[in-house]
């Protein structure tokens, strides 16, 4: 991440750390720079649940120092994605069962109304995002990994649009940004390629879905999608372990 001083005081942040904050040049304080690329390293696996970070280092990587960096890290506790002790050691937070199934049972609510309004509302805009994305669709499978995560979230994010509820919007990309942890872990689960296979194919049915206008059916196809997602395979081990 780089970061540069506006003449207003303020840091004008650039790369992924903007994008998070919604802008190819967003003016923040040291501490929301902190706070936006922690996170993304944290969400994206970067930072592995569980792993010490060594403040200052981290600090220096980002070219500031210690202190806006604490105050990002008590925004990440307060997210549940950073453990503090009485020391100031910082871990990053383990993967926890109850949590990946809260987010994956508001997920069920939130993803099928979204595509039942993206079938009401969707615009000729809209629908060439979604086919674009779908083009560009890769199976989330070991193979694809990254790529295919990145190519996956694309889609979802082309039918939220569709919805035109701003809201909305807002709630499910915050949702797969907590969720991404316990998708990277599904990921890596035994349960083979077949499932995400059909997962795969099940974008571009719930797409047709929508463009077709059929709303009832795009809500039911989005939600048992959602109910054979990588994030379901996390919380099934992660239940076991406990």
């Amino acid at each position: 991440m780089s970061l540069g001083v506006d003449t207003r005081g303020g840091e004008r942040v650039t790369g992924k750390a903007a994008e998070d904050m919604g802008s190819p040049n967003v003016y923040l304080s040291k501490s929301d720079a902190a706070y936006a690329e922690v996170r993304r390293q944290i969400l994206s696996g970067v930072l592995a649940p569980g792993s010490r970070l060594a403040q200052y280092d981290l600090a220096e990587s980002l070219h500031m120092s210690i202190t806006p960096l604490r105050e990002a890290l008590r925004r990440l506790r307060g997210e549940g994605l950073i453990d503090l002790d009485t020391h100031r050691d910082a871990r990053v937070a383990g993967l926890d069962a109850a949590e990946a199934r809260q987010l994956f049972e508001i997920r069920l609510s939130l993803d099928p109304l979204a595509a039942e309004l993206a079938a009401d509302r969707r615009t000729d805009t809209d629908i060439a995002a979604m086919r674009g994305t779908v083009e560009s669709l890769l199976p989330v499978t070991k193979k694809w990994g990254e790529e295919g995560l990145v190519a996956h979230r694309a889609f979802h994010q082309a039918l939220y649009r569709a919805s035109h509820n701003d809201a909305l919007i807002h709630l499910l990309d915050d949702l797969w940004d907590k969720s991404d942890r316990y998708r990277r872990m599904g990921l890596h689960l035994p349960p083979g390629d077949e499932p995400r296979m059909r997962d795969f194919g099940e974008h571009r049915d719930v797409m047709e879905l929508v463009i077709g206008g059929d709303s009832a059916g795009a809500a039911a196809l989005m939600r048992s999608h959602i109910q054979r997602s990588l994030t379901a395979s996390a919380i099934e081990a992660l239940e076991v372990q406990d």
